[in-house]
């Protein structure tokens, strides 16, 4: 299983182009470090500078597909964050850590780069249409299925077996998971599972 984590972590290998095309073998790490001294002390997330819709989970993880399709890395980060737990407060990606050479901003480009192809339908457009479906919170979590978002049409299940080789649907497992931290939705992780 990949799993994609918010600002304060990110998971293992990083080679988004194994054996199949991406998406089938994509093992990518597309979070972010911890944030920089200073950062974040209160809890509270920086002001974000996106101009995506954050107030509802399915609006945020759209925008968030739609992000990464167009290879959009800041924007991605930007609508990436970590609800708070017993070690850490919620953190939320900012302008100082997802542009430029932060460490955060150099792992969602890979993150990206890994995803891509594997995220956009044949023929790609510019301006990618992206929909998540209403889907009912467990408190301040949701959990939307790919077979729920839907990119220019096609959910995005049916684009990633259509990137991949040798891949059925009861091969693939991928789950957007958003969160609320203060008043707004991030995107905090992405379940990768194919096999």
């Amino acid at each position: 299983m990949v799993t994609l984590t918010g600002v304060a972590g990110c998971s293992g290998d990083t080679d988004p182009a194994a054996d199949k095309k991406p998406a089938a073998a994509s093992s990518a790490p597309a979070g972010q470090g911890e944030a920089e001294e200073g950062e974040q002390e209160s809890g509270s997330p920086t002001p974000p500078s996106s101009a995506a819709d954050r107030a509802t989970a399915e609006g945020a993880v759209a925008a968030w597909v739609a992000a990464v399709i167009k290879g959009d890395a800041e924007e991605a980060c930007l609508l990436m964050g970590e609800a708070a737990t017993e070690a850490s407060p919620a953190k939320a990606g900012s302008p100082e850590t997802c542009a430029g050479d932060a460490p955060q901003a150099k792992q969602m480009e890979k993150a990206v780069e890994g995803f891509r192809e594997s995220f956009t339908p044949e023929p790609p457009t510019d301006d990618p249409k992206v929909e998540a479906a209403q889907t009912p919170a467990t408190g301040d979590e949701v959990v939307i299925p790919a077979d729920r978002i839907t990119v220019d049409g096609k959910t995005l299940e049916e684009v990633i077996l259509s990137n991949s080789t040798g891949l059925s649907p009861q091969d693939l497992n991928v789950n957007v998971e958003a969160g609320k931290i203060e008043d707004a939705w991030y995107v905090t992780n992405l379940d990768f599972d194919i096999g």
